[in-house]
């Protein structure tokens, strides 16, 4: 168990969002992110009758029993867990600490839970190999409400990415102090990866991000310049007729 203690810089407001946050691991490499079967995912009928030959070597367990989930996505679940306190800034500097609980639910999205998922597929067979790749699974809980994993599972276009851990229903004032207990699971050492939490807010138009900001802004002044210069050209150089003549 690792802590760590951070002052909060400005004033958030509720509902923060937990993320973690994971680096130089490659989701979308080829084979790794076409290691899953999404019939077998949503369709309980599919279990043992879909074609899971990709999910190979995390296809089936002993005997020819068929894993679920299969695949390299699913085995190789992110498992780091965290636990948040909060120490008020107090007059005197004296003030008792709080937990803060952290909602796991509601992290996915409604068209995961409600299709992609089954209500009706529970694990099987999951983790009980002979290497281990990451988090296990309630196997008493249909993939449907199994958020976690579906977070997981949606997989990212870069090596350095986060990832939707929870959210605090409660506001953190300036000056406040949050303390971040870490139980550290996930082996990202055998990659040479490292690891962070991040916590952050978000307003109407979603989560703070400078670079995309810029991007659109930087492409949507480059659109512009074009246009006006195709406009020029299209005054001052009209088409003709012989223009337009096909040959």
């Amino acid at each position: 168990m690792h802590n760590k203690s951070q002052e909060i810089p400005n004033a958030m407001k509720r509902p923060i969002f937990i993320y973690y946050q994971l680096d130089r691991f490659y989701q979308n490499h080829r084979r790794y992110a076409t290691s899953f079967n999404i019939a077998q995912l949503s369709d309980p009928k599919e279990e043992a009758n879909a074609d899971i030959k990709d999910c190979k070597p995390e296809a089936y367990a002993a005997k020819g029993i068929p894993v679920v989930p299969c695949g390299l996505v699913a085995w190789s679940l992110f498992n780091d867990t965290y636990s948040f306190a909060r120490r008020p800034r107090r007059a005197g500097g004296i003030g008792g600490v709080e937990a803060l609980r952290v909602i796991k639910s509601g992290i996915s999205w409604r068209s995961e839970r409600e299709r992609l998922f089954g209500k009706h597929v529970y694990p099987k067979n999951f983790q009980n190999g002979s290497l281990v790749g990451g988090g296990r699974l309630d196997p008493r809980k249909p993939l449907s409400e199994q958020e976690e994993l579906m977070v997981w599972m949606r997989t990212a276009a870069m090596p350095r990415f986060r990832k939707l851990y929870g959210r605090v229903e409660a506001d953190l004032d300036a000056g406040e102090t949050v303390a971040v207990a870490v139980r550290n699971s996930y082996n990202s050492y055998s990659f040479e990866g490292g690891k962070a939490v991040v916590l952050s807010t978000a307003g109407p138009l979603g989560g703070r991000n400078a670079f995309l900001g810029r991007a659109y802004l930087v492409t949507g002044m480059a659109c512009l310049v074009l246009a006006l210069l195709l406009t020029l050209v299209c005054l001052f150089f009209p088409m003709t007729e012989e223009h337009l003549r096909l040959r």
